[in-house]
């Protein structure tokens, strides 16, 4: 008899290691960036410069560029999106998910907050679509999700003088975290929560680094990024 139960036990143990051996493989981290190049990235919307230095990505200003954005050739529906981050407080910028790259006469309609339907056309190659905010300390902002080139609202942002409004700290590289799960969307920065809501917008996309537009200023403002990484959670 304790030969048996010895026996059910040590079969059980090999079952439960078998099945967290299958999730692992099922959901591992992707590196987005290998560190080294941009491959399997693309420039999109404007014509910002990018390039990898010291094992980050670093985007650029340019004079006159309107909203640039560096994306993953892949898209992605249900995961967990982590990267580091350090922005010059002078800019302001972002990250793209679950985002769009506008087909030429792209059409888009939604409901705006007042009921009523609303057309919006966006142009050939224009990013549209969730954003991350990544903006100086004194926004209070960061956290936040903005959504891009289409309601053109924040769907989420920290309430003002809270914990959350003072996650973003400048001058030190930042940590961010996004997870999406259906139709839930939540962000954190420095491991405190900054942003959990519902919508059902878009529920796959590509993601991207965003290179806010300067206008005239020719001062070249810089963003980087360093361990951009994200875990499926839908195989």
């Amino acid at each position: 008899m304790i030969k048996s139960n010895l026996f059910s036990c040590f079969v059980l143990s090999i079952c439960s290691i078998l099945a967290i051996q299958r999730e692992c493989q099922d959901g591992e981290w992707i590196a987005l960036f290998d560190g080294k190049t941009l491959n399997g990235w693309s420039v999109h919307s404007g014509y910002a410069k990018y390039r990898v230095e010291d094992g980050a990505i670093v985007g650029t200003t340019v004079k006159g560029s309107p909203n640039t954005f560096l994306c993953t050739d892949r898209d992605f529906g249900d995961f967990i999106l982590e990267f580091e981050v350090l922005l010059d407080p002078g800019l302001n910028s972002g990250v793209q998910f679950r985002s769009q790259i506008a087909s030429e006469g792209t059409v888009y309609s939604f409901e705006n907050d007042r009921g009523k339907t609303e057309n919006k056309k966006i142009p050939p190659d224009r990013v549209y679509g969730y954003q991350v905010e990544i903006a100086a300390e004194r926004t209070g902002s960061s956290g936040g999700v903005y959504d891009e080139a289409r309601r053109g609202v924040f769907l989420s942002r920290p309430e003002k003088g809270s914990e959350a409004s003072n996650a973003f700290k400048d001058g030190q590289w930042n940590k961010y975290r996004i997870e999406c799960r259906g139709d839930a969307i939540k962000t954190w920065i420095n491991e405190i929560l900054c942003a959990d809501f519902m919508d059902s917008m878009t529920a796959r996309g590509i993601i991207g680094l965003q290179v806010h537009g300067v206008g005239n200023d020719s001062t070249p403002y810089e963003v980087r990024w360093r361990n951009i990484r994200l875990l499926p959670l839908d195989g």
